[in-house]
């Protein structure tokens, strides 16, 4: 990304809420309160946010990277859905899946909370992906006590062949 980058959000494009789809790491909640209060939102501003995509090629598809309860809010309301003609704002950016991973994780660690069984799940796989702690700290914006936090949660040996341990002790050792 150098001088010649521009930032999606400048080519915003109108898409079928049909052509959508969610993605199947996205590790956000949002609580029944926050859901009301995004939907009068839209109700009241309309969309001022577009739906962040990636663009499924063979599918001719759009799979949310960011954006999933304003997707969702669409869905479920048809007043909204009528008045939008069932089209959403979608910035699609183009990067393979292990950085799509991590950029729905950023967007949603910049906002709120998310849920731990999912953030632990998206650490699994970009592990058994082959990415190294180094680049998910770097990523996702996690220091390393969380990273090895989050490990320790899943209970999966295989997330911590990067790690060097010391020998296990005896009581032998200390007598």
């Amino acid at each position: 990304m150098g001088e010649s980058f521009v930032s999606p959000v400048y080519h915003v494009i109108r898409v079928p809420i049909e052509k959508i789809q969610a993605n199947v790491y996205n590790p956000n909640c949002m609580a029944s309160p926050e859901m009301k209060l995004l939907k009068k939102s839209i109700w009241e501003d309309g969309y001022t946010m577009p739906i962040v995509c990636y663009y499924l090629k063979k599918e001719d598809r759009y799979e949310i990277v960011d954006g999933f309860h304003r997707y969702l809010v669409m869905k479920n309301s048809e007043k909204i859905a009528k008045r939008e003609e069932n089209h959403l704002p979608v910035s699609v950016i183009d990067k393979p899946v292990s950085h799509r991973m991590a950029s729905t994780v950023r967007h949603n660690r910049a906002r709120g909370e998310h849920s731990i069984d999912l953030i632990v799940d998206i650490v699994r796989q970009l592990t058994e992906a082959g990415l190294s702690d180094s680049w998910i700290q770097k990523h996702i914006g996690m220091d390393n006590d969380e990273l090895l936090r989050l490990k320790q949660i899943s209970g999966l040996a295989t997330l911590f062949a990067e790690n060097d341990f010391s020998e296990a002790w005896t009581v032998d050792d200390i007598i």
